[in-house]
């Protein structure tokens, strides 16, 4: 197991924590707030009920967590080191000279740094060549960016270990190759946040009219394309020359006043607040969380149908973990083809459940029709395959709805073959918790020529793996409720 040690434990650290512990790493924790361990527990307890359903495969079994009285012990064993104390360069000058002292010579130290440049961490040290900074997100368990920068001090080999361990905890290391002040991502931000406080200085908007604004505007878009590709599409088929001749000139004009930042006083303060307070004051932070989680992972997940932007990030991380969660990706990975073979492993997802506050009837299918894509693609019934004009459409289903299952919950499903013979391939799917049989799914599937769209024999190699599996299970005992009608007595 390998060992993630947190210097400071706040929201960006707790939430580093979150993304380490709930990816199966062994978690350190150093923090001297006497409330670390309180308020860590809470950022956990959003992140276990959010992250697990964010993709389609189980996340491993979550790693240890403890918490260390010295930096000293935090960091014993680490394979990656970060810190995340506050913005204060003499703070963290301090926190690197005992890191410098106790760190393996192995690990690399990352930092959450907003926006100090890594040549001003790295600055009189040591081990400066395995100091990069690794600047995320909030909520850091959910969101994927990582802007590592890194300086010529900094060999490839360092890098390139950074870049791949953020990438095995699901998130996108973005490398910049060029130090500056506050790195991208928050020069956008601090350029946003500039003009939106003379919009509402100036009674032009009010803070929620400006978050309406970006939610329902521009955020959409440029969480699923950026902004030189949305603005490409918006030049129409003439492309971003088009664009750039049509909106060129206006950089020229009065629109922004992107370098004048109003007074900081405490009447734009009072104002602000005031406003943010009217607009949201009905929730706690806690309920905020929750519903900004919530948007996240169904934005996310919508964002995967289409393998999209960070949905396809999110699918590239399902594949990298289907071996280790059990699923088979062809039957030779099958571990014993005579035994019911596990298609599906995951989390129910929070917007699978219904107003009865569990699994909605037609996730019960989803789930089945899942993992009769994943037996399909274990057979060779792939993508390529069914790009060349070869398919299986389901003819007939039946599902049996024996106990609930609620948001959060681990499910799986384990398949037979009845039938796997010419056109016909006769499935039978069981959904568990555990042990606890949630639903049985009978389907009856035909072989199709996407040519004709009408049934016809399958490719022999498709054929031949469909009858080993049917062959192979033939001596397991016959499901109960196998061939059953709605109403038929059991």
């Amino acid at each position: 197991m390998k060992t993630a040690a947190i210097i400071g434990g706040g929201v960006i650290g707790g939430g580093w924590a979150a993304r380490f512990l709930l990816n199966g790493w062994a978690v350190r924790v150093f923090d001297p707030d006497p409330d670390a361990e309180r308020k860590l527990a809470d950022v956990l307890a959003n992140a276990r009920r959010a992250l697990p359903g964010l993709g389609n495969v189980a996340l491993p079994a979550e790693g240890e967590l403890s918490f260390h009285s010295t930096i000293a012990e935090t960091v014993a064993g680490a394979d990656w080191v970060q810190e995340s104390v506050p913005e204060r360069l003499d703070l963290k000058q301090k926190v690197y000279a005992e890191l410098q002292q106790h760190t393996p010579a192995a690990a690399v130290i990352g930092s959450s740094t907003s926006g100090y440049k890594p040549s001003q961490l790295q600055d009189g040290f040591d081990n400066a060549a395995r100091i990069v900074v690794a600047h995320p997100f909030n909520p850091v368990y959910l969101m994927p960016l990582v802007e590592v920068v890194t300086t010529p001090v900094n060999p490839p080999e360092v890098i390139e270990t950074a870049k791949a361990i953020i990438t095995s905890v699901g998130m996108y290391p973005l490398h910049l190759k060029k130090e500056i002040d506050a790195h991208v991502a928050d020069r956008f931000l601090e350029a946003v946040w500039r003009e939106a406080l003379w919009l509402v200085k100036d009674g032009i908007a009010t803070t929620e009219e400006i978050d309406n604004a970006i939610r329902y505007g521009f955020g959409i878009r440029w969480a699923q394309m950026g902004l030189f590709e949305t603005y490409r599409v918006a030049g129409g088929e003439a492309g971003m020359k088009h664009f750039l001749a049509q909106f060129g000139p206006c950089l020229t004009w009065p629109w922004t006043k992107l370098m004048d930042v109003p007074e900081f006083n405490d009447e734009l303060v009072d104002l602000i607040a005031g406003q943010s307070d009217a607009q949201s004051g009905r929730h706690s932070i806690r309920e905020l969380e929750r519903i900004r989680d919530d948007n996240l992972v169904g934005m996310m997940r919508a964002l995967s149908a289409n393998d999209w932007g960070a949905g396809a990030l999110q699918n590239a991380h399902d594949v990298a973990r289907m071996s280790e969660a059990g699923l088979a990706r062809t039957l030779d990975e099958v571990a014993d083809p005579s035994q019911p073979v596990l298609t599906l492993n995951r989390v129910v997802p929070l917007d699978w459940t219904d107003y009865n506050g569990h699994m909605t009837e037609s996730r019960y299918l989803d789930a089945f029709a899942q993992s009769t894509d994943r037996l399909m693609e274990i057979i060779g019934c792939d993508a390529a395959y069914i790009a060349a004009g070869g398919s299986y459409f389901t003819a007939e289903t039946h599902i049996r709805h024996l106990d609930e299952v609620h948001a959060g919950q681990p499910i799986q499903v384990r398949t037979r073959v009845i039938l796997g013979q010419g056109k016909k391939m006769h499935l039978w799917h069981e959904m568990y918790e555990g042990e606890r049989l949630l639903a049985t799914g009978e389907h009856m599937l035909l072989h199709v020529d996407l040519k004709t769209r009408r049934s016809a024999p399958p490719a022999a190699h498709i054929e031949a793996k469909l009858t080993q599996l049917a062959e192979g299970q033939a001596g397991l005992p016959t499901p109960e409720g196998l061939g059953r009608a709605i109403g038929a007595p059991r």
